[in-house]
């Protein structure tokens, strides 16, 4: 009994060395960072760490939350169209970027299976507050979850549940937009 409890511990103990931490964009993602530390090494989100430093957020998303956000990727704001990114990043729009950022970011650390179970809930669909007041609609297709914004646009989230200290990022492909 007490041989096959050893090894029971020692494969634990394996198994857990041998979880690696999260990537996105090919960099490591680790849970005793925050929101801000990690995102600042993903290659995929140079443009949404771009953003969050001209709208003024940086102290906001590195505090204690928690907070959930939908992380556009740099993909996701090459859809927007020609020039809206360097329109957004002028100070003299920064209400305007503060609003879209703050539309991506939930109160909460909640996972992709919180989600998955409240969308069951709610037969089929999910509504959540954002910080920036309005709400987001989540469905599932086929195990993915869908993220409808209040323009009818969405987004899916790609990367789910990279758990940082001071709450959790979903990888999305799409900027959502506010009404």
């Amino acid at each position: 009994m007490a041989a096959l409890a050893a090894i029971t511990l020692t494969l634990s103990a394996a198994n857990v060395l041998a979880q690696k931490d999260p990537e996105v964009g090919g960099a490591a993602m680790f849970p005793t960072k925050n929101i801000i530390q990690n995102a600042v090494n993903s290659p995929d989100h140079t443009t949404l760490v771009a953003a969050v430093k001209a709208a003024g957020l940086v102290d906001t998303l590195s505090g204690p939350g928690p907070f959930t956000v939908f992380a556009p990727t740099n993909e996701a704001f090459a859809k927007l169209p020609e020039g809206t990114v360097d329109t957004l990043l002028k100070p003299e729009n920064k209400d305007q970027l503060v609003k879209i950022l703050t539309y991506h970011v939930v109160a909460g650390k909640i996972s992709s299976k919180e989600l998955k179970a409240w969308i069951k809930k709610g037969k089929g669909t999910y509504t959540a507050k954002t910080v920036e007041g309005g709400s987001l609609t989540f469905t599932e297709e086929m195990g993915k979850i869908k993220i409808t914004d209040e323009k009818g646009g969405s987004a899916w989230i790609t990367t789910a549940d990279v758990f940082q200290s001071n709450g959790v990022i979903h990888v999305i492909d799409t900027v959502l937009m506010p009404s």
